[in-house]
C-alpha cells in the first residue's frame, strides 16, 4: 500500500509527458501545413501572375494601336533570339505577321527589326524564301530589315531577303559562315576505364558520338556537309545582295567573320545606318509605329518547345548551325 501514491504519481507523469509529446507533435504538424500551404499560395499566385501576364499581352485590345493601324503606319515583326530547330513555329509566326500586315492597306512597309545570333540553317533558309515569295506576290510594299544588337549568320541569312538592311554603325552583321561542334571523350573513357559499346548497321551510322573515336574519313564528312551549307549561304545572300556586296575590297567577307555596322556598310551587307524610327520617318515616310508580331497564345506550347529545344542542344553536340 504504501508504494500506491508514487505509482499514481509516475503514472500521472507518464500521461502528462505522452500529452506534451502528441501536443508538440501536433504544434509540429499545423506549422508543417501551415508552410507548406504558404508556399503553395505563392507559387499559385505566381503562377496566375505569369499566365495572366500572357495572356493579358496576347489577348488585350489596345485603343492607340488600333487608331494607328487605321491610318498610314510603318508595321514592324520582331525577329529575336536564337533561330531555334521549330520551324513551323518561327517561320509561320515572320509569314503570319507580314501577312497581317499585307492586309491592311494603310501599311506602307514592313520592317523586320532584327535581333540574333543566328541558329539553324534550314529554319534561316526556309524564313529566306518565304520572305522573298511574299515580296514578289506583293511588290507594292517594301520590305526592309533593321538590325538591332546583333544580326548575325542565321538572322543574316534570314534578312537578306530584305529590300534593304539598315543598322546602327556599332551593330554586329555578318558572320556568313557554318559551325559544328561536339566533344571527343574518348581520353577520358581510357583514363576512367570505361569502355562504350555501340552496336551499328553502318559504318557511319555512329558517327558525331563523343564516346567513339573519329574516323578521317567521318572528318572528311563532316567537312563536306558543312561546305555544302556554307555554299547555299552564301548563294542567298549573293542573290539577297546582288551587286551591292563588295567582295573585291572584302575577300573574307563569306569567312565567317562579324563586322561592325560601319564596315558592313563598306562591304555592302547593308544599305545605310539608321533605327527603326528613322526607317519609319525618313524611309517609308510613315513615322507612327504598329507591331505585327503575333503573339504565342499557346503557354504551355511555347514552355515544351523551349524545353525541347534545350534538350536537343545538350544531346546534339553535332547539329549544325549557321554562325
Amino acid at each position: 500500500m504504501s508504494y500506491e501514491p508514487s505509482e499514481s504519481r509516475s503514472e500521472e507523469w507518464a500521461q502528462r509527458t505522452i500529452r506534451d509529446v502528441l501536443m508538440e507533435v501536433y504544434r509540429e504538424q499545423r506549422r508543417g501545413r501551415l508552410w507548406r500551404n504558404i508556399w503553395r499560395g505563392v507559387f499559385l499566385v505566381l503562377f496566375l501572375a505569369l499566365i495572366t501576364g500572357v495572356l493579358g499581352k496576347s489577348g488585350r485590345s489596345d485603343p492607340v494601336q488600333a487608331a494607328i493601324r487605321n491610318s498610314e503606319h510603318t508595321a514592324f515583326i520582331r525577329l529575336d533570339g536564337e533561330i531555334g530547330n521549330d520551324m513551323v513555329d518561327q517561320v509561320e509566326l515572320l509569314r503570319n505577321g507580314m501577312q497581317a500586315a499585307y492586309d491592311n492597306e494603310n501599311a506602307k512597309a514592313i520592317v523586320i527589326y532584327a535581333n540574333s545570333p543566328g541558329g539553324s540553317p534550314v529554319v534561316s533558309n526556309t524564313a529566306f524564301e518565304e520572305i522573298r515569295r511574299m515580296r514578289a506576290d506583293n511588290p507594292d510594299i517594301p520590305v526592309y530589315a533593321v538590325v538591332g544588337d546583333m544580326c548575325a549568320s542565321g538572322c543574316y541569312y534570314i534578312v537578306a531577303a530584305a529590300d534593304k538592311i539598315y543598322a546602327d554603325p556599332s551593330s554586329l552583321v555578318g558572320s556568313i559562315g557554318v559551325i559544328g561542334s561536339s566533344f571527343d571523350a574518348t581520353g577520358l573513357m581510357e583514363k576512367i576505364g570505361v569502355k562504350r559499346r555501340v552496336k551499328i548497321a553502318g559504318k557511319n551510322k555512329g558517327m558525331g558520338d563523343p564516346f567513339v573515336p573519329e574516323t578521317p574519313e567521318q572528318q572528311a564528312i563532316w567537312q563536306e556537309m558543312l561546305d555544302q551549307i556554307h555554299v547555299e549561304f552564301i548563294k542567298a545572300v549573293r542573290e539577297g545582295r546582288g551587286e551591292r556586296l563588295n567582295e573585291a575590297a572584302y575577300p573574307d567577307l563569306f569567312s565567317g567573320r562579324v563586322y561592325t555596322g560601319l564596315e558592313a556598310k563598306k562591304a555592302g551587307l547593308i544599305d545605310d545606318f539608321g533605327s527603326l524610327y528613322s526607317v519609319a520617318r525618313d524611309v517609308v515616310e510613315a513615322e507612327e509605329l504598329s507591331d505585327y508580331t503575333p503573339e504565342d497564345d499557346d503557354f504551355i506550347g511555347l514552355i515544351n518547345r523551349r524545353l525541347g529545344a534545350q534538350v536537343l542542344d545538350f544531346i546534339g553536340g553535332r547539329m549544325t548551325k549557321v554562325r
